[in-house]
């Protein structure tokens, strides 16, 4: 049950540690991209089910996703009105994408900013995360750090009593080539 400072937080995922720290949504699960399996072995989940690359800036993402001039058009007009915030797009991979992220279809990677300072501090210094909620597989994600360092001893957990997460998943929105798909409607509808 390791509750750390962020520096201890972005040292330990540097390292090759699972890290958990909240966002705008939930609390994530996180680590470096390459190594996703640490996450989906902690929460017990399914492979099939990818996880989301969240970045400090719309930036650090673009080179993660790869479309035609004009679908980058869309892309970066849906970002500019909704990022930072609780919308994560499903956009096509790019060869830069770790397969450990989407072992089953590595053609799409899950793409998103939150809308928090902490979580921003972290992504800022560590690049971008691969992530998910923390909770086991099929569980309703936790809220709390001090529930997520029991659930989850193994993994680093942020000390801190900020967890001003609106509790909503993001709304997952996947790119279909013509529009928007909904696949998960979170806190932000998508117009």
């Amino acid at each position: 049950m390791a509750q750390v400072l962020i520096t201890d937080l972005v040292a330990g995922v540097r390292a090759g540690r699972a890290v958990s720290f909240p966002t705008d949504t939930v609390p994530a699960l996180a680590a470096l991209p390459e190594q996703a399996d640490l996450i989906f072995a902690a929460k017990q989940r399914s492979q099939d089910k990818p996880l989301i690359l969240m970045g400090a800036t719309a930036e650090d993402l673009w080179v993660y996703v790869k479309g035609t001039e004009a679908e980058w058009q869309v892309w970066q007009q849906v970002a500019a009105k909704y990022w930072a915030g609780a919308l994560t797009l499903v956009l096509p991979a790019s060869d830069r994408v770790p397969k450990a992220m989407n072992p089953t279809d590595p053609t799409t990677i899950g793409v998103r900013v939150p809308q928090s300072a902490i979580a921003q501090e972290i992504l800022a210094q560590t690049g971008p995360l691969a992530t998910t909620s923390a909770n086991l597989s099929g569980q309703p994600p936790l809220v709390t750090m001090a529930d997520i360092a029991v659930q989850f001893p193994d993994v680093l957990t942020l000390q801190t009593t900020d967890v001003s997460g609106m509790g909503v998943p993001s709304t997952v929105a996947k790119w279909i080539g013509s529009g928007w798909e909904i696949l998960r409607q979170g806190a932000v509808v998508l117009q």
